[in-house]
């Protein structure tokens, strides 16, 4: 950062249980293959069949449990998560600005929550970045020129709300999104039950030792393009990895709650939302959350550069 745009440090219980920092990248001996073809930017939407399934796990983390058997309505689901062109089109349709263009969470600035490397001097993972939002996702010297086609961060719950209802459409509840993601697979990942099957990986994740070492062994060390990874059963890409994932359902809902349970905003506090997926962040020896029954928390109002969203319709 440089004098004129400080970053101030922040910890935040939700945002730090959601995933780590961008640690420094050091090249492995090898490169992983992922997809040669990234998918089109603005893949069509896809109408999948209403149905039951088991959703949760035996946890990994206790909040993904106990299994239980929900049924979902028919819905269709973007291929992609949204894009930074596709939400450059609504902002300039409508002139819409986001939170993160906003002063807010007491700071009295602008920005949103970047991840930062650890140094001896400053462990904090988190910071308070003045300036980044939606163009500028690790502030305000970066840009998405060049990153049409990756998807959109820096967008609260809100935010993603707004394109969604400019769109016709809205964001999925959990158990929706969980459905989308698993595709009918019974196995620990959507791909299997191996996490990177014969050396290839199946999602944008961390490769390497979480915080310290990312050896973007799969060529993305932060987010990629949507649809560089295969797509699960149904025709869905990155619903693993790349950026979590907002939904539509309350936090505070229980295991049991009905499938569209949303927040309310509590008298004395900001609403929490469901995030699902995982991120670019996600290691196996820190957060194995790359599994469609992961589930985080977060703070509706707080944008960071590791969670964007994808829409559906009935």
């Amino acid at each position: 950062m440089t004098k004129s745009k400080p970053t101030i440090i922040f910890l935040v219980g939700g945002l730090l249980a959601a995933l780590g920092l961008f640690g420094y990248v050091r090249q492995g001996d090898e490169t992983i293959t992922v997809a040669q073809d990234c998918a089109a930017s603005q893949a069509p939407t896809r109408a999948l069949p209403g149905g039951s399934f088991t959703m949760g796990a035996h946890p990994v983390y206790s909040e993904e449990g106990p299994p239980r058997v929900v049924d979902v309505e028919a819905f269709d689901i973007d291929a992609t998560e949204v894009t930074n062109a596709q939400f450059a089109g609504f902002v300039a349709a409508t002139g819409y600005v986001t939170d993160a263009e906003k002063p807010q969470l007491g700071f009295n600035v602008a920005g949103g929550a970047v991840f930062r490397p650890p140094t001896l001097t400053n462990p904090s993972w988190w910071h308070f970045v003045e300036g980044a939002n939606w163009r500028h996702p690790e502030g305000p010297e970066s840009t998405i020129t060049g990153r049409d086609y990756e998807p959109v961060v820096q967008v609260s719950h809100k935010d993603a709300k707004a394109y969604a209802s400019w769109a016709g459409r809205r964001l999925p509840q959990e158990a929706e999104w969980e459905y989308a993601a698993n595709a009918g697979a019974d196995t620990l990942y959507v791909w299997g039950d191996e996490r990177a099957p014969e050396g290839r990986e199946m999602a944008n994740s961390w490769q390497g030792t979480f915080p310290i070492q990312n050896t973007a062994a799969d060529g993305y060390a932060k987010r990629a393009p949507v649809g560089c990874y295969p797509p699960n059963d149904f025709g869905l890409y990155d619903m693993i990895g790349n950026v979590w994932e907002w939904t539509d359902t309350a936090a505070s809902s229980s295991a049991t709650a009905p499938v569209t349970t949303s927040a309310t905003t509590p008298a004395n506090g900001e609403a929490v939302y469901r995030i699902k997926g995982g991120s670019f962040l996600c290691a196996p020896n820190f957060c194995r959350r790359y599994r469609a029954a992961a589930r985080q928390s977060q703070e509706a109002g707080l944008p960071t550069s590791h969670i964007g969203f994808r829409t559906v319709s009935n």
